[in-house]
């Protein structure tokens, strides 16, 4: 060795390889979470009114909500808003 040079990846190399791996996949990772968060218009805002149950499965949400207010899971009033909701009326 000469000087204290060598041509061999010393500990100091090393870590800072992988810290640079570490914050550029972080990057990425936040870019990707940016993009699937701004691109999403499929999720329910906070405080907007709920959309009515559409498709093959709407007969089977007011099905089980009847099946729960038959044994008394649920309340009158309970049952009433829930059907409102699922029917969207």
């Amino acid at each position: 060795m000469m000087w204290g040079w060598d041509n061999g990846w010393g500990a100091g190399e090393v870590v800072m390889l992988v810290v640079m791996l570490a914050v550029l996949a972080l990057i990425v990772v936040g870019i990707v979470l940016l993009v699937r968060g701004l691109t999403r218009h499929d999720q329910v805002q906070p405080g907007s009114p709920p959309q009515p149950v559409s498709g093959p499965n709407s007969g089977r949400a007011l099905q089980v909500l009847e099946e729960r207010y038959a044994r008394g899971e649920i309340q009158r009033e309970e049952f009433l808003q829930r059907k409102q909701d699922l029917l969207g009326g």
